[in-house]
């Protein structure tokens, strides 16, 4: 009795001291929350793409993106933005974030300007350009006594020697170097004590004593820091490139701000609900799960600040669907652990089993979602990028926390032994639904005995051929409502007090001499896309124009069909590297046909959801992309399960008793096992989607559509489609001469021959 007591009590203050640490966590968390970057969905701002060509018609490397890359972070630095976004992307792309830019044109102005490096005397007169200077001749050097210096390769060497040669004879014999060099703005006189800081744009002052028809040494009280960054700075000046802008998005404060509030509002419901399922489900074993998953939530965030990442609705978009893929890896376990106990074992042994049985699929899941993570991020764009950088991290802590965490929390409360005559609190299994083997009990609880999924496969099957063939009609009627990414022009998103009708805006467009595409009005925001590809100067005078006219927000997009093209063929690279990435992983570790029904039900999930989006008219984004990326990562994890179920049971039958029937009788038998955990699953999945389709963001809406959709076709396809086309291959199969291995070697046999060698 006391030591039962001891038990209770160990028991009762481990969980105290659990409640305290994750209740310090979630205090812990909300300082780092607000220490995040924020994108510029959540914060408002500018983002601009450029590409860069060269003015001369030569050919653009990598060094001279660099430089240009250079000049543009120069640039950036005078706008006084604390957290810029540049990356280069491609071979000759720049895509440029501002969070928090209030001006975006200033900013668009200021960026696009070619960079431009000129000579000039202490009175500010111009006396050479960047033509006397080599491209990109600037390099690093030192002087006669060793220190840092900068040297400077002359191209035209008898202008620049008599330009030197008639300075040396003024009063303020010296040349001042400049970029970017604005009249009425910069001067010498009052800028000189700064030139080679960032507080100017004078980067260095040189004294001339005599006439230079060779190459010039700029020295000075350098550090190795600064003659490299004044070397960059020359070289990036004096090179002939210029920014042609491909797309743009202007984002308002306020768009930013309701996003952001929404959106963590739908988060900590969507967390609050999975949490109350856990325990109501598995009770203890929930609880424990329950704080893992805040761990884990917790530790995603960290991980997030520690890299420097920028959050972004698609990121925390992913966050969520994370937690329900957490969700995912305890629910596995759990079933495991409850399989075990069904079948008589005592609970630390049950538990034993049951973590080791259901470790492979877990591994496995969560192997493909990383592969499908990574392939998302090589070959997104930005807000794809954002939403593979935050799987990726997910994906990693999920393993950590869940798995490993979760399973050395609940080992320390099975070792206590308080649970083992408490099954019904530790994991919600009735004591008199365990068998007792000393007595030859036989199991108590099969789930769905007797129940024949295959019974209604046609019915399932009829079900996607309707809504697919409905797509496809659809499709005819009226096309594809497809967003500006992928049909290039610009998007105009209003967010005005009062409500526009589509007979004004369409009136408004003519006026501004705009081609309307669609015009799409909701209770909060209206969406126009027109096909026209603003200039900066264009969607200044459109947000002035709805701003003035109707007091509305303003948020505009551009995409030119350099993007579009470019988008379209990494989103269709993107699917089919990600079937053939599962492909490949589900024949190593499984065996071709479950590689053929896994990716054949897939190809079901992606084409429902696109019939879906169809019928209902919704729009095709990059988010849309990303939700059908996710769904094939969510998808296979359900399949992976069953399969895994599937290969214990037919492991366990010898090749010899091995028939199509009990193909078939294994197959649906491993499928009435897991479907408990698949309605678990699937249930602690939907919950966070549901909560942000009815509360979170409508910038996201798309992509929850498109993830309820996709979870509505995994549900089945998992089991009408992967399970029953594998089953048919193997059935087919059963019978048929395998092929025999040819081995080769290197030894040989001596053939007896009667008469000749014996």
């Amino acid at each position: 009795m006391k030591k039962k007591d001891k038990s209770k009590g160990k028991v009762i203050r481990t969980a105290i001291v659990l409640i305290i640490l994750i209740v310090g966590l979630c205090f812990a968390c909300i300082p780092l929350f607000r220490n995040l970057k924020f994108g510029l969905d959540l914060q408002g701002g500018f983002e601009i793409l450029y590409r860069v060509e060269s003015i001369d018609g030569s050919k653009m490397n990598r060094d001279k993106v660099m430089a240009t890359y250079r000049t543009l972070s120069k640039r950036i630095d005078s706008l006084g933005v604390t957290e810029p976004e540049i990356t280069i992307e491609g071979n000759d792309q720049i895509r440029v974030k501002l969070a928090g830019v209030t001006n975006p044109e200033e900013a668009r102005q200021q960026l696009s300007t070619v960079a431009t490096l000129s000579f000039r005397d202490a009175d500010d007169n111009l006396l050479m350009t960047s033509d006397v200077l080599e491209s990109g001749g600037a390099r690093v050097t030192t002087d006669s006594s060793g220190n840092p210096a900068v040297l400077l390769s002359v191209a035209d060497q008898d202008e620049f020697y008599k330009v030197t040669n008639r300075v040396k004879n003024f009063d303020q014999n010296m040349i001042v170097i400049w970029l970017d060099f604005e009249e009425g703005v910069d001067s010498y006189a009052s800028e000189g004590a700064l030139c080679g800081t960032d507080e100017s744009n004078c980067l260095s002052a040189a004294t001339v004593s005599q006439g230079f028809a060779s190459d010039v040494i700029i020295q000075g009280n350098f550090t190795d820091d600064e003659v490299e960054n004044l070397v960059d700075l020359i070289n990036s000046g004096s090179l002939p490139s210029k920014l042609t802008e491909i797309s743009s998005q202007t984002v308002g404060a306020s768009f930013g701000d309701n996003t952001l509030e929404t959106t963590f509002i739908a988060g900590v419901i969507g967390i609050a609900l999975i949490i109350i399922f856990l325990i109501a489900v598995y009770h203890f074993a929930g609880f424990i799960s329950a704080i893992s998953m805040l761990i884990y939530t917790f530790l995603v965030f960290l991980v997030f600040w520690v890299v420097g990442g920028v959050l972004t609705l698609p990121g925390i978009a992913a966050l969520i669907l994370g937690i329900g893929t957490a969700v995912d890896s305890s629910i596995i376990t759990f079933a495991r652990i409850k399989d075990e106990l069904y079948r008589g074992k005592s609970l630390p042994n049950a538990f034993k089993e049951g973590t080791k049985e259901s470790f492979s699929a877990i591994l496995d899941a969560n192997v493909i979602v990383l592969l499908v993570s990574v392939i998302m991020f090589f070959f997104g764009e930005s807000s794809i990028k954002g939403f593979a950088t935050m799987q990726i991290i997910t994906v990693i802590i999920i393993m950590v926390t869940m798995v490993g965490l979760n399973r050395f929390l609940l080992h320390l409360f099975v070792k206590t032994n308080y649970f083992n005559d408490r099954p019904k609190l530790f994991i919600n299994v009735k004591p008199e639904n365990i068998p007792d083997v000393s007595k030859n009990e036989e199991v108590k609880v099969v789930p769905l005995k007797g129940f024949n999924f295959f019974k209604y496969t046609k019915q399932f099957v009829g079900l996607s051929v309707v809504i697919l063939v409905l797509g496809v009609v659809m499709f005819f009627v009226r096309g594809l409502n497809l967003s500006v990414e992928y049909q290039s022009g610009t998007d105009i998103a209003l967010v005005a007090e009062e409500k526009v009708s589509e007979k004004q805006l369409t009136a408004d467009l003519e006026k501004l001499g705009l081609e309307k595409t669609s015009i799409d009005i909701n209770d909060d925001e209206t969406t126009i896309l027109v096909s026209d590809v603003l200039d900066g100067d264009q969607v200044d005078e459109v947000t002035n124009y709805f701003e003035e006219k109707y007091d509305a927000q303003t948020n505009v997009g551009v995409v030119s069909n350099i993007v579009q093209q470019e988008l379209v063929k990494n989103a269709i690279l993107s699917v089919l590297l990600s079937l053939l990435g599962i492909i490949l992983y589900i024949s190593i570790r499984f065996k071709f046909s479950y590689a053929v029904g896994g990716v054949v039900s897939l190809l079901h999930d992606v084409l429902f959801i696109f019939a879906l989006f169809i019928v209902f008219h919704l729009q095709i984004s990059t988010m849309f992309i990303a939700a059908i990326l996710a769904i094939i990562g969510y998808s296979i994890n359900d399949t992976i399960v069953t399969f895994d179920r599937i290969r214990e049971e037919l492991a366990k039958i010898s090749e010899k008793k091995l028939t199509k029937k009990v193909v078939w009788e294994v197959t649906n038998r491993a499928i009435c096992e897991t479907f408990v955990r698949t309605v678990h699953t699937f249930l602690a999945t939907l919950i966070p989607i549901v909560v942000l389709i009815f509360l979170g963001s409508r910038e996201i809406l798309t992509f929850n559509l498109a993830m309820l959709f996709g979870f509505i076709a995994g549900a089945y396809s998992s089991i009408y489609i992967a399970a029953v086309i594998f089953a048919s291959i193997e059935a087919r199969n059963i019978g048929k001469p395998k092929k025999k291995k040819v081995i080769y070697t290197d030894e040989y046999e001596e053939k007896q021959i009667k008469g000749i060698n014996c």
